[in-house]
């Protein structure tokens, strides 16, 4: 994967979905549309930080390079030279695997 040239802004974090089995145990191929997004990522970028109510910067608890647990239906797609990715808030993030 070559660099990705997108730099999340506050609090978000761009996340590229990693893909489902295309065939599921015994040999039943699942299409695209009956797909349901991924629930899992890698962290590619990080936004520049929160800012709390005291006006402190909060570090992000995820980093470059984590895959991560992320909701259904969380963050916004976005589409980069042909590759798939999830602009997302940090909090959309469920947990971090591994």
């Amino acid at each position: 994967m070559a660099a990705v040239n997108v730099r999340p802004l506050g609090d978000r974090v761009l996340v590229q979905p990693l893909e489902e089995q295309e065939m599921k145990k015994g040999g039943i191929i699942i299409p695209d549309t009956a797909k349901e997004k991924p629930q899992e990522g890698k962290v590619v970028a990080l936004g520049t930080g929160k800012i709390d109510d005291n006006g402190k910067k909060v570090d992000f608890t995820v980093k470059k390079g984590d895959k991560v647990l992320i909701s259904k239906y969380g963050g916004t797609e976005i589409k980069i030279e042909d590759q798939n990715y999830l602009i997302m808030r940090e909090d959309d993030i469920l947990g971090i695997i591994g």
